[in-house]
């Protein structure tokens, strides 16, 4: 980043209040990314492929701190751009991809609420990517002459192919008759079966007249079903980021865990053959991936579909497959890092940095001696120091880097939160949004 480019003051309050508070910020994430610059340009060419109606599917695999979370904020932020439309979700003991009990509805509910579009970054898209083609279908009336329900009809046509494309037609539909006759409660109920909160087919019978509504057995076909529909609405595809698949590897109960395998299995052969416009990136650590007692090796299928290429050994890698690994951080790239974290910070102002180069280098040098190698391995608490070190020289001007950094107290080694996760106690305290996220 240039450090003469301003940073507006929505993203520098919002990315500080972040750092400062341990977790990954939501936006503004280009403003601190460093490296990564192989694995940013193989996901950038995923949601090309993407938005030129074909489909992407990738593993981001690394150990807990080593920046999956940032990496999925990052590429989505980058999907926004190129006019896709973007879901995100963690997963959890009530979230999942397969269930029985409503946790994949929960799922699907989640993915919705967090729908994103490029004017809406930060979620709650759903009424705006329909009103859209709304408005795309009425003006496409007028120019032609025609009524606005032929022209509704005629595109909602390419849906009725899909498995549940007549209902999902029929509920769009229901809220284009709502708009046109000014019937709130209409557009609200198609609203609402659209983001799979509706809990009975009898309910939705009632508001809409469908006979089916979401739930756990066909969750995944919706989502094929909205990938379509918001190319109707004239975006690029549909963009899906789930984190945390360590979760199904947590799963006590094999069938579960076995279930949710099998439909990840179906996403992974539908996205490397199919097409549609849906692209998938989905975080996980090497175990969840490669324990073949509980983890994606564990089921055949996805083991041999997974299995790293042969060819890639001793320092060579590929981009091209399914699965990414992400290295730790890095002492440059924590350099790099924090120097960026000085400029957000700083507004872009080169000549308001709160510390010099060797100020870092020596508030590296300090966390280092204090903490160790988990300082590059897990940094969560090392760059909230320093975010509260800017804070305190912003605020104190009558003291100095040189004062301070010998005095600040970090976390060791010991402390359960820079420790990597145990996959079976339960314990969500390693989770992604440690700050070593930003190996960029």
């Amino acid at each position: 980043m240039s450090a003469a480019k301003k940073i507006r003051p929505r993203e520098r309050d919002a990315i500080l209040q972040s750092l400062g508070a341990g977790i990954v910020p939501r936006i503004g994430q280009q403003h601190i990314q460093v490296g990564r610059v192989n694995e940013v340009s193989a996901l950038v060419g995923d949601l090309d492929r993407i938005a030129e109606d074909g489909s992407a599917i990738r593993f981001v695999i690394g150990e807990y701190g080593s920046g999956k979370t940032f990496f999925l904020q990052l590429i989505r932020t980058v999907a926004l751009e190129k006019r896709l439309v973007t879901a995100h979700a963690d997963l959890t003991p009530d979230r999942r991809l397969h269930a029985t009990g409503g946790q994949a509805r929960n799922l699907y509910a989640e993915l919705m609420r967090n729908l994103a579009t490029r004017s809406k970054p930060e979620g709650g898209a759903m009424q705006s990517i329909v009103e859209r083609f709304v408005s795309s279908a009425i003006g496409e009336a007028k120019r032609n002459g025609i009524p606005t329900q032929n022209v509704i009809d005629q595109r909602l046509g390419a849906l009725h192919e899909l498995v549940g494309g007549y209902d999902f037609a029929q509920v769009v539909a229901a809220y284009c008759q709502g708009h046109e006759s000014s019937n709130e409660q209409l557009q609200s109920d198609a609203i609402r079966w659209l983001r799979g909160e509706f809990s009975t087919k009898t309910d939705a019978r009632q508001a809409l007249g469908v006979r089916t509504i979401v739930d756990d057995a066909n969750v995944y076909d919706h989502l094929k079903l909205f990938a379509r529909f918001v190319r109707l609405a004239d975006y690029s595809g549909l963009f899906i980021c789930l984190d945390e698949l360590v979760n199904l590897y947590k799963l006590p109960n094999s069938q579960a865990r076995k279930s949710n395998y099998e439909q990840i299995l179906r996403i992974l052969n539908d996205t490397l053959t199919g097409g549609d416009g849906i692209g998938f990136l989905m975080g996980g650590t090497p175990d969840f991936l490669m324990d073949t007692r509980k983890g994606l090796y564990s089921y055949e299928a996805l083991q041999s579909r997974l299995a790293e290429n042969k060819f890639a050994r001793e320092g060579i890698v590929d981009y091209s497959g399914p699965v990414l690994r992400l290295a730790n951080l890095g002492p440059e790239d924590l350099f790099v890092l924090l120097q960026n974290i000085r400029v957000v910070h700083a507004s872009g102002d080169p000549e308001a940095h709160a510390i010099p180069d060797e100020g870092i280098a020596a508030f590296m040098e300090h966390c280092s001696e204090r903490v160790g190698e988990a300082h590059f391995r897990t940094p969560r608490n090392s760059v909230k120091a320093f975010v509260d070190l800017l804070a305190v020289t912003d605020q104190n001007p009558g003291l100095s880097w040189s004062d301070l950094v010998g005095k600040v107290e970090l976390e060791t080694e010991e402390n359960p939160d820079l420790a990597p996760l145990d996959p079976d106690s339960g314990d969500d305290s390693g989770s992604d949004d440690e700050l070593a996220s930003f190996r960029l």
